[in-house]
């Protein structure tokens, strides 16, 4: 597999756009929608995306929608009654198993070998959005949980960044001595955002190769390096790792936090590069991201690989050539530096080859974190996100079930029991999302 490559420069890209190979009628629609966005955001899209595709495509128009936190739900709905947009914008690949074996989804190996989407997307993300052999989804973004720390603070205090858990835990009961928190954390906005840890501890504490066997169905979810991993978060709740505020504060809020000093560290993924100019500047700080620390006997740092969202083209679609043209467009090295540059963490697209692409957003750590994660990939030294490679129920239990185990109401054991059992009939029905080889 190649490896990317980065240069980090300023917004002088050369344009780099596709067009399909016969003519449509004149702004021919395409529609598209979106989950939230601020003004801000919804600007970064505009500029973009929308206008410079337009101006490059006149035969189309793309046009979005934002549908806000109700996206999945109207989604299912529309789809079921044939009336969804062109595009479909999924949370993820663990959407797309479901849809694309209703036959809501439109095939997409044709317009692969049009625009030479193999040649220009790293390949363990064309399997990942394949279903039964066929290709039926490309991930928006791909990303990866690590540890952001407040640098300062670490400085100020004589403090390194952990490498293993017995340091991570060393460190965090230093912080609780001085009042800190030591994991800025809170699922008031996203109450899936309780998967981001159990992620972790699977990938860092059992290992990714026990968590490739898991959804395999090689090895149950019971086994004894997962027990090993829950009880170990578990600890962490208990000990007051997380604070006391968890389920009244938002991601934001707690990211506030970790920049003035309140919180030491973040354990959460790289989407939120994007707070760092809001917050650090600000608090006279200086940011820190670092690979998760892992346990003894596993090779780390394990960077668990994620996609947030993914986007298909509906079988319904009334124009699926310009849907395809239009993913097209977010997957040109264009696309890539406007959008990392304007929205850093929300569009790393999984291009081969970024030597070409020039991104300006004021963040070199985010560029090189981008670099390592693309390497890992490239080696095979990545993991394994809840939310991407798990089927749709037993992501659902997971995250309301740890919760329970946070709260005293269930144990380990019997979240594990209920977890594999719920991914078992899952994989009996073909839920499970496509699993890359290592």
């Amino acid at each position: 597999m190649k490896r990317r490559t980065f240069i980090a420069g300023s917004l002088g890209l050369l344009a780099s756009t596709a067009l399909i190979g016969h003519a449509f009628a004149e702004g021919k629609r395409i529609t598209w929608w979106y989950e939230s966005a601020d003004p801000k955001q919804q600007g970064y899209i505009k500029t973009g995306i929308l206008e410079p595709f337009n101006a490059a495509n006149p035969d189309f128009n793309l046009t979005i929608d934002y549908r806000g936190t109700e996206l999945d739900k109207q989604m299912r709905v529309a789809l079921l009654s044939g009336n969804g947009p062109d595009i479909v914008y999924t949370a993820g690949p663990t959407y797309v198993a479901p849809m694309a074996r209703a036959g809501q989804l439109l095939a997409l190996d044709d317009y692969m070998a049009r625009f030479g989407w193999a040649d220009r997307i790293l390949p363990v993300f064309i399997e990942m959005g394949k279903y039964d052999g066929k290709l039926y989804a490309l991930p928006k973004t791909y990303e990866t949980l690590g540890l952001f720390y407040n640098k300062t603070l670490f400085e100020k205090h004589g403090w390194k960044a952990p490498t293993t858990i017995a340091e991570l835990e060393t460190l965090a009961d230093a912080m609780l001595a001085e009042k800190i928190v030591p994991f800025a954390s809170g699922n008031a906005n996203w109450r899936p955002a309780n998967e981001h840890y159990v992620s972790i501890v699977l990938n860092s504490i059992a290992g990714p190769e026990n968590v490739y066997k898991a959804l395999k169905g090689e090895l149950p979810w019971t086994a004894e390096p997962f027990v090993q991993a829950i009880d170990t978060l578990n600890k962490w709740w208990q000990k007051g790792y997380f604070g006391p505020n968890y389920f009244s504060l938002s991601d934001e809020q707690a990211f506030a936090q970790m920049a003035t000093g309140q919180a030491g560290m973040m354990p959460t993924g790289t989407w939120q590069f994007q707070r760092v100019n809001t917050y650090f500047p600000p608090n006279n700080a200086e940011v820190g991201f670092v690979g998760f620390p892992s346990a003894e006997g596993v090779k780390g740092p394990v960077y668990p690989l994620g996609v947030g969202s993914t986007f298909s083209i509906a079988t319904t679609s009334k124009n699926a050539d310009g849907a395809a043209a239009a993913i097209d467009y977010i997957f040109s090295e264009k696309s890539y530096g406007v959008m990392n540059s304007l929205w850093p963490g929300e569009w790393n697209t999984p291009l081969d080859d970024l030597s070409k692409v020039k991104v300006d957003n004021g963040l070199p750590i985010y560029t090189e974190t981008m670099k390592t994660l693309a390497e890992a990939v490239g080696d095979n030294q990545y993991g394994y996100t809840t939310w991407t490679f798990l089927p749709p129920a037993t992501d659902s239990y997971l995250v309301s079930g740890i919760e329970e185990v946070w709260l005293g109401r269930s144990t380990t054991a019997q979240f594990l029991e209920q977890l594999n059992a719920t991914f078992l009939q899952e994989k009996a029905d073909g839920k499970v999302p496509a699993i890359p080889a290592r």
